[in-house]
């Protein structure tokens, strides 16, 4: 076998260059000392030099720049003025100046801010006051805007890949007030507002649908296609993060918050004709998926070096890959210039014109992460090919290459295709709630009638629901003091098997605790529907006589189309340079640490964002944003949505525990491990017929504390484990509480070495309510730890057990056979 490649390598040619450049800088000195001579001989010597030099210097650079004129005088342009001081129709040609559209914005910015000012107070005042007990107080005492209008530096109109109903325009705006906004908290005495605001970005405006009446256009929505560059100068910030609620908060995350709430999928809708006509606009189909295979890196630059850069080291790579507001980032590879992540994501793609996959690689440092290349790729190039796999070229550093493959689904609103799209990513074979998706589910959550008063009679509750498909969660907004709330939210579910998942509702009374009502709905029936969409009202069961929720649902099945090409055709995705400095842009790109875990987050997983990604306090690892289509400026409290935590999760440099997306293509996921595993299985078969526990089995005890309000597993041992060595095994016992596959939430136990019947006897808690745990599943793995450096590491068997059971309080100890991935597990004893 070959030798573990040096960690550390020695720069032999560029130890010498050293060398003898000290040595011609220091011998000069020595002779004049040893023949007697005075030190001004040396500063004559230099300052000849250094008038040489610049001579040369300035005489070389004039001629370059007069021959560089010559041969390209647009680029010699623009390199003679910085990037940042040019608007964006000089860098685009499809870009248009709109001096004229300036010149209105001007002339009506009074009565924007009159309608801003009214906004303020009549929808966000109440909203907040609304949204906690401690800012019942909570008003503004001053709003001023400011003199200084909003400017638009460009204008791109789309005339291609659009729908002839719609009219798509991208807007550079650049804002940079000297407002005053006060606010006043009285129960605190806290005061505090804002001085200044400076936003920049891209605004996209949309208008449909085009009508044959007027006003023409049906409605106005707007948002951003990425996050854009957000400024505030606060004043009392202090003051105000101490008042209780919002004492987990920080200026910058507070920044990423609004940030990212106008980022898409979230959206302002102004509607300009009937609610009937605009229906269309609250239920936003996606136009696509995007499946991002982020599989490996070749030539990194090596950051990290010894000794002034004498000794170069490594790198310890790692990806953070964002398209709109979802972000995902990958796992960490410790010392490693080629490193192979083989990790697999799924974003939603709601505008692909205009919208990039945007990929960062950053070395991994104690203190300051280090850049190491960055990709911009077209997604309208990506639908044009449908499949790509290429190893593309990083910008903005010297070397490096990433391999990735990418895919676009369509959502076919048709079943056809269905079974063929089950056995392509192997949904069919196995009774996992995870991997990769077959399916997108779409919900729109409208309202509830005649819910029950709670615990408390004759008194309103505060309305929730909860939304689960499988193992991901999401969450609406509260509604206070009302039995018949409307929500008007959207959210969405990546699939993996829409013939055996289920879509699992439940209203909660937020203030009490305790259920309201729920409903089962097997996915199955959506594929029996018309268009494979429901629209009604559902009856709650466990809930009054009368009580329902409105919902339309609707299931799109992802569909691999894949183009037919003739021999000869080439492709190659469409790769754009950064139109901003590597500092800029990555400043833009860092996502913080969320207030509170947001409600549920879903993953990149399918970053079903790292936005549609759910989160809330115990599944913030997933990723897919609820897509709200907010009707501002109508009714705020009624049409926001929640962010996805992948937007905050991530952040090369902010965190200091940086914890990367579950990829699907891992563990539960994407049967990677499980195939190893089944490969060793019909190794030890090898024609002979295994027991009914071939890969062995663990003896576990489960019970919930109501005391404690805790989950207590105690570990016992395994018996009769499968040997991944000719020495035996190293078994340990790795355990989530699913859906949280955060490494906070992981528990270990340790390791028994060389041994098939390892006895752990070791007690592990999660801190859980006894109604949500009875939601949850204890995802089990008896893993192969192998020794440092050793190749034998892999899974020896894993266990799914759902926790629905009304003996959880009592609890249990059983033997359980282990199984490939986790399913059908069978209580031994």
């Amino acid at each position: 076998p070959e030798p573990p490649p040096s960690l550390l390598s020695v720069d032999v040619t560029g130890l010498v260059s050293q060398f003898a450049r000290s040595f011609v800088l220091i011998f000069p000195v020595y002779v004049l000392g040893y023949l007697g001579l005075s030190f001004s001989w040396v500063l004559i010597a230099l300052c000849g030099l250094f008038w040489i030099r610049r001579h040369r210097g300035g005489k070389t650079s004039r001629l370059g720049r007069a021959l560089a004129f010559l041969e390209d005088e647009e680029e010699a342009v623009r390199l003679s003025v910085s990037s940042a001081d040019l608007p964006a129709w000089v860098h685009f040609p499809d870009t248009e100046r709109a001096e004229w559209l300036n010149k209105t914005v001007k002339q009506m910015w009074p009565f924007i801010c009159q309608f801003i000012e009214k906004l303020f107070r009549e929808t966000i005042e109440p909203a907040v006051r609304g949204a906690n007990n401690h800012l019942s107080t909570f008003s503004f005492t001053k709003i001023d805007i400011g003199h200084q209008p909003l400017r638009i530096n460009g204008v791109k109109v789309y005339t291609e890949n659009v729908d002839k109903r719609q009219i798509i325009l991208d807007l550079q705006i650049s804002f940079v007030g000297n407002c005053e906004i006060d606010l006043e908290i009285k129960r605190y005495f806290c005061r505090a507002g804002v001085k200044s605001i400076q936003i920049h970005g891209t605004m996209r405006v949309i208008l449909e649908p085009l009508i044959g009446d007027m006003p023409l256009i049906g409605a106005l929505s707007l948002f951003f296609l990425r996050k854009p560059l957000l400024e505030i100068n606060w004043t009392g910030l202090t003051n105000l993060l101490d008042v209780p609620g919002l004492n987990g908060l920080s200026d910058t995350i507070i920044l990423d918050i609004i940030s990212n709430y106008l980022v898409l999928p979230n959206r302002i809708t102004v509607p300009l004709v009937s609610e009937v006509q605009i229906a269309q606009l609250r239920f936003p189909i996606p136009k696509g998926v995007l499946r991002i295979h982020f599989i490996e890196a070749q030539d990194l630059e090596g950051k990290d070096t010894y000794l002034k850069g004498i000794v170069k080291g490594k790198s310890d790579p790692y990806g953070i890959i964002r398209v709109g507001n979802q972000i995902f980032q990958s796992k960490v590879i410790k010392e490693n210039l080629n490193p192979k992540w083989n990790e697999v994501y799924e974003a939603l793609v709601y505008e692909h014109p205009g919208q990039e996959l945007e990929i960062e690689l950053f070395d991994e440092d104690p203190d300051k992460d280090d850049f190491l290349g960055s990709l911009m790729i077209d997604l309208i190039e990506v639908e044009k090919e449908r499949l790509l796999d290429e190893w593309f070229t990083l910008d903005e550093v010297s070397k490096g290459k990433l391999h990735l493959k990418l895919e676009w689904l369509t959502l076919m609103p048709t079943a056809e295709n269905l079974d063929k799209v089950l056995t392509s990513i192997r949904a069919d074979k196995d009774q996992a709630n995870d991997g990769l998706s077959s399916a997108l589910l779409i919900l729109y959550l409208d309202s509830a009638r005649n819910l029950p008063s709670g615990k408390k009679i004759n008194s309103n509750p505060n309305p929730l629901v909860l939304l689960s498909v499988g193992h991901k969660a999401q969450e609406s907004k509260i509604r206070y003091k009302t039995n018949e709330p409307v929500w008007e939210e959207n959210f969405t579910f990546f699939v993996h098997n829409p013939k055996r998942q289920d879509l699992e509702v439940e209203v909660r009374d937020e203030q009490h605790q305790c259920s309201l009502g729920n409903f089962k709905l097997p996915l199955s029936q959506l594929l029996e529907s018309e268009d494979l969409t429901m629209h009604q009202r559902f009856h709650l069961s466990n809930s009054g006589p009368n009580s329902t929720i409105n919902m339309k649902i609707a299931l799109r099945v992802l569909s691999l189309e894949k183009q037919a090409r003739s021999p000869d055709h080439q492709h190659s995705a469409q790769v754009k340079r950064p139109s901003l400095s590597k500092d800029a842009r990555k400043s833009s790109f860092k996502p913080q640490v969320p207030v509170s875990p947001p409600p549920d987050s879903n993953k990149p997983v399918p970053a079903s964002p790292v936005t549609d990604s759910d989160k809330k306090t115990d599944t913030a690892e997933k990723s897919q944003p609820p897509n709200a289509s907010p009707q501002w400026p109508t009714d705020l409290s009624r049409s926001s949505s929640s962010l996805h935590a992948s937007n905050f999760s991530y952040s090369p440099s902010h965190l200091s525990v940086k914890e990367p997306t579950p990829s699907i293509a891992s563990d539960i996921s994407l049967p990677i491990a499980t195939q190893e595993l089944r490969q060793r299985l019909r190794q030890l078969e090898n024609g002979t017929t295994l027991g009914q526990s071939p890969l062995g089995q663990i003896q576990l005890t489960i019970r919930h504390s109501s005391q404690r309000n805790k989950l207590i597993v105690v570990v016992h041992s395994c018996r009769n484990l499968i040997a991944f060595s000719e020495e035996g095994s190293d078994p340990y016992v790795r355990m989530y509480l699913l859906p949280d596959k955060r490494r906070s939430g992981r528990r270990k136990t340790h390791v028994s070495k060389k041994t098939l019947n390892p006895v752990f006897d070791q007690i592990f808690d999660f801190s859980v309510s006894l109604p949500e745990v009875q939601r949850r599943t204890l995802d089990v793995a008896v893993k192969n730890s192998g020794g440092f450096l050793s190749k034998d590491k892999g899974l020896l068997g894993k266990l799914l057990i759902p926790l629905a059971s009304e003996e959880l309080a009592k609890g249990w100890t059983q033997w359980y056979d282990l199984t490939e991935d986790g399913t059908r597990p069978h209580g031994a004893s």
